[in-house]
């Protein structure tokens, strides 16, 4: 089965190169291509919404990155790739939640994204608090990991 998706939209930042950390104030615009514009409506009255990308710079080469460091960092252990969030993945997908800080005719301008310039859209949600889950426990290796992502 071959899955194709075609994108939405472009991020539009001055992030060039992709980087492991301070993405959290980072300003990204995410313009939408012509078709997709009124889906923008209502985006306004919620303060976060999720972002669903194509990782399209990332490189998975699967005899290496299956299983590896996070960031390729000496101090995280070995995990899968599925336990991590890491860019170099099978489908090269990526999600955020991010803060909305305004919405236009063609434009949703969002702080927190970890994509770099000209990263095509797929997908935008809008975050609804109900659907994470509060009781949830990560192991603390993700804490030290965190620590100066956002």
């Amino acid at each position: 089965m071959k899955i194709e998706m075609e994108p939405i939209g472009y991020v539009r930042n001055e992030v060039k190169d992709r980087k492991d950390v301070s993405w959290g104030e980072d300003i990204s615009s995410i313009v939408l291509n012509e078709e997709y514009i009124s889906g923008l409506k209502g985006l306004e009255d919620f303060s976060h919404v999720t972002i669903i990308y194509h990782l399209d710079k990332a490189k998975y080469e699967k005899e290496k990155q299956l299983q590896r460091r996070p960031q390729n960092r000496d101090d995280m252990p070995l995990v899968g790739i599925f336990s991590q969030r890491g860019k170099d993945s099978p489908n090269r997908i990526g999600m955020t939640s991010v803060k909305v800080i305004s919405v236009s005719e063609d434009t949703l301008i969002v702080r927190g994204l970890d994509a770099v310039d000209g990263t095509p859209v797929l997908d935008i949600k809008p975050y609804y608090p109900v659907y994470d889950r509060k009781d949830a426990s990560v192991p603390e290796w993700v804490d030290r990991l965190m620590e100066h992502y956002f």
